[in-house]
């Protein structure tokens, strides 16, 4: 199998996502979106960003390599009565279903970042898009303070090496990069523009039960602990994680969870 497949499927991401909506719908606001536009919503999970826009009347497509999530993603637009939103699967280096010039707007928030091959992950957003539209990314920043890149920082310390050639996703997150590998795919660097946004992560749960969650039903943290255990770790990462989200925890009942964490919008005018 795919491994950037199987690492999706791995566990349950909705579990995350539920924490993401209502960031996700502030993002999607920002953008612009208008009745009948076409919109293409890349590594889409369930919806965080895709259905925000079908709700805004946007025709909506959600492309995601986790066949989990394609399904969860089908479930909740059916739940919200949305007939202008569909979700189906495919790879983000190889979007060959898709005809050129389709999309008013091609996005990928923290998704597309996360394939291989990334020069093709650009090539394959501008190719989908119309001249005149935009592609719009997401992108978490390596080595930043706040709680993704230290989720991925920490757990990383606890995996094996990658493998030879590994491309980390994190660089989309850096603005050289970006630039790079969108003029790769044809678009000159001055229609390439970025800025800092907020995420922010809201649960009804404790900072120790969403390390759970994080622990039972994330891809990248369940391999993180399924190597830890093997080197008798595994409390040393759950003891570093609970202590991350304990730290960056803003809200003032400890018993539920709100963490911000910062990223990269990038635009791309096509």
């Amino acid at each position: 199998m795919n491994p950037n497949k199987a690492l999706w499927e791995k566990g349950d991401f909705t579990q995350i996502a539920e924490t993401m909506r209502e960031s996700g719908a502030a993002l999607v606001d920002k953008l612009g979106i208008t009745p009948g536009l076409k919109v293409l919503d890349l590594g889409c999970g369930d919806g965080t960003t895709a259905i925000p826009a079908a709700k805004l009347g946007a025709e909506v497509l959600g492309v995601d390599i986790a066949r989990n999530l394609v399904e969860a993603g089908n479930r909740r637009a059916q739940q919200e009565g949305l007939t202008n939103i569909r979700f189906q699967e495919g790879d983000a280096t190889d979007l060959r279903e898709l005809k050129d010039d389709t999309f008013d707007l091609s996005m990928s928030i923290f998704g597309a970042m996360f394939a291989p091959r990334p020069v093709d992950v650009a090539k394959e957003m501008v190719r989908v898009t119309r001249p005149g539209g935009r592609v719009v990314m997401g992108n978490w920043i390596p080595g930043d303070p706040t709680l993704v890149a230290q989720i991925l920082r920490i757990s990383s310390a606890y995996t094996p090496p990658p493998p030879e050639g590994f491309i980390s996703p994190m660089l989309w997150g850096v603005e050289g990069h970006a630039v790079d590998r969108f003029e790769a795919a044809g678009i000159p660097k001055e229609n390439v523009s970025f800025e800092r946004d907020t995420f922010i992560f809201n649960a009804p749960y404790s900072p120790a039960e969403f390390v759970d969650r994080f622990r039972n039903y994330y891809g990248p943290t369940m391999n993180a602990f399924e190597a830890a255990e093997k080197n008798g770790k595994a409390a040393d990462l759950q003891r570093e994680l609970e202590d991350l989200f304990t730290s960056q925890n803003q809200s003032a009942d400890q018993t539920t969870t709100s963490i911000p964490a910062t990223f990269l919008r990038v635009t791309v005018q096509v």
